[in-house]
């Protein structure tokens, strides 16, 4: 549900939109972006595999999320990004208790490794390596109120942007590998009977597609993206709970906006909202969040100061 497919986010600032990972916009070199993202999202109707029902033994699954992120620019052409969220979630009906704490910490490196210019527009070609580890013990097998998964991931995307004038269209897509998990009970059922607490998580492969309106004082662009297990997981059983390694498979639209301030140089305002349109053992979540950000130009800093000592 919705917490079905944030256990297996790779990269919070996947939905978010301030320099981020499967954007075409780099950090210049000696540029720390950082800020903070609020996120609220709900679901009362889910998919048991392809089944689409409503539960009123939890009613609403809400969640909230904030994450602090950065992006620092090691040089014009390669961004080191973090992103550490803390996440809350609730159950309006029923008697499972919601869940909070920090999830994982999440970290990418983006490389620009082609770039050309065609009759004044601009091709650019990304390669990004990332990895995201627990930060606490948070129980995995309490799905759809666990926080995350418990498991460590590691990807490889790539991407291309093309800028024409003021619009742009940008396609991505990735393959994230991840570890086994270990859970609190000694035997668990999937489409067979295990007698161990290690439980195999399915890799996935992630597509993610956006275009709209990018100059440098506004942003705005509409967004497709996809999330699709691989081999080895399966579908929740019926009246059952979801378990960590069921296939979970996504489908999204939604919008980002991001604005940078005039009266205050280097601060700019990001929202946006998403809808799942389509799943597999995952809940049709409406989700809104807004955030802050701000720019600090090291290479300024390192100026005054040798300045001010000669």
């Amino acid at each position: 549900m919705k917490k079905l497919y944030i256990l297996c986010l790779l990269m919070a600032a996947n939905h978010f939109y301030a320099q981020t990972e499967i954007d075409g916009i780099m950090m210049d070199k000696n540029n720390f972006c950082t800020g903070a993202i609020y996120e609220y999202s709900s679901w009362d109707n889910y998919w048991e595999g392809n089944f689409k029902r409503e539960n009123l033994n939890f009613g609403t699954i809400s969640t909230q999320k904030i994450s602090v992120n950065g992006n620092y620019g090691i040089t014009d052409k390669l961004n080191a990004i973090f992103s550490v969220p803390y996440v809350t979630t609730k159950a309006s009906s029923g008697t499972m208790l919601g869940q909070n704490g920090i999830q994982d910490l999440s970290l990418t490196l983006k490389y620009l490794f082609y770039e050309k210019e065609i009759k004044k527009n601009l091709l650019s070609f990304y390669i990004l390596g990332g990895f995201s580890i627990p930060t606490t013990n948070y129980v995995a097998d309490y799905l759809p109120l666990s926080i995350g998964s418990q498991s460590k991931t590691g990807s490889v995307r790539l991407m291309s942007d093309y800028q024409f004038g003021s619009l742009f269209a940008t396609a991505s897509c990735s393959y994230i590998k991840r570890s086994n998990i270990k859970i609190d009970r000694n035997t668990y059922y999937s489409d067979r009977m295990h007698y161990t607490n290690e439980v195999d998580m399915p890799d996935a492969v992630s597509f993610n597609a956006r275009a709209g309106y990018r100059t440098k004082r506004l942003i705005a662009e509409a967004i497709f993206d996809t999330w699709t297990t691989q081999k080895g997981g399966f579908d929740i059983t019926t009246n059952n709970m979801p378990f960590p390694s069921n296939t979970m498979n996504m489908s999204k639209i939604g919008f980002n906006g991001k604005y940078n301030l005039k009266s205050v140089s280097g601060l700019s305002i990001i929202a946006g909202a998403n809808h799942v349109v389509a799943g597999r053992n995952v809940g049709q979540s409406n989700a809104f969040y807004g955030g802050l950000f701000y720019i600090i130009n090291f290479t300024s800093t390192k100026t005054k100061t040798t300045t001010n000592e000669n």
